[in-house]
Parts: structure tokens; sequence; C-alpha cells
């Protein structure tokens, strides 16, 4: 596989200049000082998010090579490189990483008040740990990115949560490290085969069914507890609940989207014998999330757990886009990741925004909101129904296409995996209907106020892009399209 090489080390940049950033924060911040240390962090963010821009503008969307390329030895004894490069798939996971991080610095500017150096450097050093995570091109490196984004989401739910914030990072830790282990082990089998950690070698070596089969095992106990898939989804709704709202943004915009790259940067190409094996199964869970999971949405009181649980069906769309083989389904799969993230994203924040005024997540406790905030409203509608999926949002895009992918694969599951639609206008309405118009019932609704200046900016740059997407997802397909193709390529012709 060609590598295309960069004088100037833009993926490094984005690593560190968000740790960078962070550990400033830490050191100059204080509680005295916190508008001083809110406006370090924005900046922190900003130049983040700037230095993962020539990473786009530069990009060659006609090759699947990797670009960008940095590679320097770092454990020599173990053949392990510090390795770096992005291709279609990973560039888009950059960017989003970098923007959601400056959306959660701003969410949280007036709502966190105590320990404010701590909240905004934990998101920073979080996000440079997680731009690793996408751009390693060395397994070991890639391993330690990837457990290493734990430590700053364990701090952040477990310090700036809800009152069950201790049990719900518990529970999102063991999950996530307990399926990890099982990784570390695949990727020490794969070095003791290869003798090396670099990925590209991996995924060019010939394994065996069975190796193939226990290696596509071990890592998916790491990957589908991160997507969630059902049934390993249940620390999720906990983690979210319980989250601060920039928690809960960065926990849905990016890390569920961990696990869901992980399948298409080492599952599919590695194991590409027992992916396809196995594809039945992995398309039961799937389908499994999407329905069962959307129903379980309608049901619920608490508006975080509503959409902490369409998410789950949301990576369900994800995960079945994978193992359908076919171009369409996968980049729909990758489509619905990078509008995942801005959806899921703004809904959070709207749920944040509407508990800051009231405290309360509960459906029951609101009602009439458009009387006293109609711009809030707005955003909200739009974010409900890009949740739900209607044309001209981004929600839409990746939906569709793996119902295309789904019906070519077979027509049957096809249209299992268009009633999801149903359910997804179900909750989504349906919670709407409930928040946001009738008669106001409650004083405390009657006393809200819409939104300021810096909450409108926030809301509406996600709705430019949630909207941009819809309308014109050209960019977005044309950049990821060779890539894909390569892979699924790369998957076809081990089966000859």
């Amino acid at each position: 596989m060609g590598e295309m090489t960069t004088t100037i080390p833009w993926l490094s940049l984005s690593i560190f200049v968000p740790i960078v950033a962070g550990i400033l924060v830490l050191i100059f911040g204080r509680d005295d000082r916190a508008d001083y240390t809110r406006k370090m962090a924005l900046v922190g963010a900003i130049v983040s998010f700037l230095v993962t821009l020539p990473i786009y503008f530069g990009f060659d969307s006609s090759t699947a090579n990797m670009q960008f390329v940095e590679n320097v030895s770092w454990i020599a004894a173990f053949n392990s490189a510090y390795h770096l490069g992005v291709d279609g798939i990973s560039i888009w996971f950059v960017l989003l990483t970098a923007f959601i991080t400056i959306i959660v610095v701003l969410a949280g500017w007036e709502v966190i008040t105590t320990r404010v150096a701590q909240y905004m450097a934990a998101f920073l050093i979080l996000s440079g740990l997680m731009v690793g995570v996408f751009v390693a091109l060395d397994g070991l490196l890639f391993y330690v990115f990837f457990e290493a984004t734990l430590i700053p989401m364990y701090i952040i739910i477990g310090v700036w949560g809800g009152p069950n914030r201790v049990y719900a990072a518990f529970k999102f830790f063991l999950y996530t490290l307990l399926g990890s282990l099982l990784t570390l082990i695949a990727f020490i089998y794969l070095y003791t085969v290869t003798g090396t950690f670099d990925i590209a070698t991996w995924q060019a070596t010939q394994l065996g069914y069975t190796p193939q089969l226990l290696i596509f095992i071990a890592l998916f106990a790491a990957f589908a507890v991160k997507v969630p898939m059902w049934p390993v989804h249940t620390w999720l709704p906990d983690a979210h609940v319980e989250a601060p709202t920039g928690g809960s943004i960065v926990l849905a915009a990016i890390m569920l989207k961990l696990g869901a790259y992980g399948f298409l940067r080492f599952s599919l190409p590695i194991a590409p014998d027992a992916s396809q094996s196995l594809s039945g199964i992995m398309i039961a869970l799937s389908l499994i999330a999407v329905i069962y999971i959307g129903l379980v949405a309608i049901v619920q009181d608490d508006m975080k757990k509503l959409v902490a649980y369409s998410s789950v069906a949301h990576m369900g769309f994800v995960t079945l886009g994978f193992f359908m083989f076919n171009i369409t389904g996968l980049e729909g799969a990758v489509m619905q990741m990078i509008s995942h993230g801005f959806v899921s994203g703004a809904m959070f924040l709207c749920i944040g925004l509407l508990y800051d005024r009231v405290h309360s997540r509960q459906i029951s406790d609101y009602g009439g909101v458009v009387n006293v905030m109609p711009k809030f409203v707005t955003f909200f509608v739009l974010f409900s129904m890009a949740n739900a999926g209607l044309p001209a949002t981004s929600g839409f895009i990746g939906e569709f296409l793996v119902i295309l992918g789904a019906v070519e694969y077979n027509f049957w599951i096809g249209l299992l995996t268009a009633t999801a639609l149903l359910w997804g206008a179900s909750y989504s309405l349906w919670m709407v209907k409930r928040v946001a118009y009738g008669e106001i019932k409650h004083d405390h609704v009657r006393e809200m106020k819409d939104i300021n200046c810096r909450e409108f900016l926030i809301l509406g740059l996600l709705a430019i892009f949630v909207l941009y997407m819809g309308i014109h997802p050209k960019p977005f397909t044309d950049v990821m399209h060779v890539s894909l193709q390569q892979l699924l390529e790369h998957v076809a012709i081990s089966k000859l």
C-alpha cells in the first residue's frame, strides 16, 4: 500500500495541540479566573480545529493510499512505530472530533462553575487522544490511544455527572476495559505472526480461518461494546443520563464511532473470511438494535434516555451497513457515523439547554415550551427531524443508503431495516409533541428564557452542517469512496 508523507506533521499537530492546550489550561486555569480559563480553552479548541483543516484541503480523494504519513521508530524492541496517516475513511472523524470539541467548550461556558479548568482540560486532552485513535497506523499506538480515551471520559462522568455518576462511570469503565483486554491478546497474536505492529502488514497477512475467527471474536469484544451493539449496550443509557451535557455530546458524537471505526480498520480487513461467515450474526444483532431498541426508546420518560437509546438504534444502521459487503451499504454506514456525530450531539445539547433552565429531564415536566422559547424549539424540531431521518437532513442520507444496500443484499432485510424510520419518527415526534407543543402546564416552563446568542451560535453551527450534509452529501461520499472501494475489494479477494 502506497503512502504519501508530508513535510509539516499535521497529524501530530492535530493530536498534540489539543493535549498541550489541555495541559496549559490545567496549569494556568483557576476557578477565581473562570472567565479567563474558558477563553483559554476556547482558543485551544479553535487552534486544534484549525490545524486539522490543511489535512482536508490537502487531501487527494482519488487515491486509497494513506496520506500525511508520519513514521518514526517508537519501541524498536517490538518493531512498533509512531506511525500516523489518514485515508478517506478516517479524515472525516479527525475533523469531526476537533469541531465537536469547540461545541463542547462553548456548551459548558456558563453551566460549569466549579473546577472549570479541569473540565475544559479533560475535553481538550480527550479530543487529542480520540484523533490519535483515528490516525494511528500502528497496532500498539492505536491501542494506547484507544484505552487512554477512557480516562478523561471516566473523570468527566465521575466528577461532573449526575447523582448516580460513580456507578455510571464504573460501569462505563469496566465494560469497555474488559472488551479491550481481548483485543490486546488479538494484537499480540498478530504481532507474533507478523513480527510487527504495522496495521497495513496485518491487513496484508493471509491468516487461516480459525485464527481469523478467534481474532474477529476478540476484536468484536472491544468494538461491539464501544459502538455499542445489542446486547452489550446497557452501559450507554446510564453513562448518558449521568454525564454532564458536554460528556454526552462527546460520547455520542465521537466515542461511539471509535468502535465502528475499529470494525472498518481491523475486523473487516484483517479477518475478511470470518467477517463474511459471521455476517449473518452481525446483521441479526444490528437489526435487533435498529428495531427493538427503537421500540425501547419510544417508552422512555427521560429525554436523555430516549436519545441514548436512539443512538444505539442509529449505530445499528452503521454495523448493518458494514456487514452487507456492498459499497452502498458501506458508504451509508460511514455517512451515518458522521451525521450521527452532528445530530446526536445537537440533541444532547438541546436537552442540556432545557435541563439548565428547569433541572429536569423528565418529559412530563415540560409542555408548551414553544410559547416561551420559539427560537430554541425551531432548532429542537429540526434536530429531532434529522434524528428521525427526514429527507434534506443529514440523518436521511446515511439511513437511506444503508436501506438501499440492505435491499441490494436481501429484500426482506431491507424491509426490516426500513421499519426503523417508523420507530425513529415515532419517538422523535412523540417527544417533540410532549415537550414543545400544547398548553403550558407548569409555572417553571412559563418562566423559561429563550436561548441567548452563545447558545444560538452553537445550535446554528450544528444546524448548518446537518442541513448541508442532507442537501449536498456528494463532497462527503467522494472523499470516502475510493478507500471504501479498496476495503471492499480486499475483503472480496480473500474469499476467492
